[in-house]
């Protein structure tokens, strides 16, 4: 997991992480004593904001020598603008800690002879071998609990970080529509019935033929004798444009729901005490 320098992962470290204050250029002492060892140079978090290591700044102490110092063998004391360095007991040990360059990467191995340090203060760590139940495909700060962990009794501004899901949307263009029209032509037949007059004219016999008429009864004179109008239908077949149907067009939101799973990390106070001491944990 890489490390990265406090000031880089939270800008605003003073305000948000420590209430206004900076550990930078707090003394540093070792162990529970009074024999000033350095000065906090800078912290390091890992990549979720968790304190890892205390840069500290030996001065004199070590003719300028940068060391780490992980979070969990430190104690902090506010008041007095002070780091009691739990975990580094004598210079002896603090020789034997690989120097800090924050211009070169701080890997795996380079951790590794840091924490050997501070698991076996009472031995000369001259080697730089990984113990065998360490493994770097699977090594985790969590293995290391004693040097990594907080507590309110020793970190009291040390803020305890939890990752929580964050299920946001976002809106995006997926494509548009456009509805226009265009005129398709086809034939169309139709047929109409039509009707035609026509005047017939016959000559019958009538049934009276060859009676004499008396004088004066025959009526002998020309002109007309009918007026008959005589009409026909013609086709009258044309095109009208008509409205056919009409067409809306409309946006409308289909909801659905989207599942995702993902998994959270969240840190906890981790109290620990010696003898019978009284404590009130209410508000934690």
């Amino acid at each position: 997991m890489a490390l990265q320098r406090i000031a880089d992962f939270e800008p605003n470290y003073k305000e948000e992480i420590f209430a206004g204050d900076d550990i930078k250029g707090f003394d540093v002492y070792a162990g529970d004593s009074d024999e000033k060892v350095g000065t906090v140079y800078d912290a390091l978090v890992d990549e979720t904001g968790r304190f890892r290591y205390l840069v500290v700044d030996t001065g004199i102490w070590i003719f300028g020598k940068k060391v780490l110092l992980p979070i969990g063998s430190a104690r902090f004391d506010y008041g007095a603008h002070r780091v009691y360095a739990t975990g580094l007991r004598s210079k002896a040990q603090a020789e034997q800690l690989p120097a800090y360059n924050e211009m070169e990467p701080l890997d795996y191995d380079r951790e590794e002879q840091v924490r050997g340090v501070y698991r076996n203060p009472g031995t000369a760590a001259t080697s730089t071998a990984t113990p065998a139940s360490y493994d770097r495909s699977s090594y985790s700060y969590d293995i290391d609990r004693p040097l990594y962990e907080t507590n309110e009794q020793n970190h009291q501004n040390l803020k305890l970080y939890e990752e929580r899901l964050i299920a946001n949307k976002n809106r995006a263009k997926t494509g548009e529509v456009a509805v226009g029209k265009r005129v398709e032509t086809e034939t169309a037949r139709a047929s109409v019935p039509i009707e035609k007059e026509r005047v017939v004219i016959e000559r019958v016999t009538p049934v009276e033929a060859g009676r004499v008429v008396s004088v004066g009864e025959a009526d002998f004179q020309s002109g007309e004798v009918a007026r008959i109008e005589v009409y026909e239908e013609t086709a009258d077949i044309h095109k009208e444009a008509y409205v056919r149907e009409e067409v809306n067009v409309r946006k409308e939101v289909v909801r659905s729901t989207v599942d995702g799973e993902e998994t959270l990390r969240r840190e906890e106070l981790d109290i620990q005490t010696d003898g019978t001491p009284v404590v009130d944990n209410k508000g934690i």
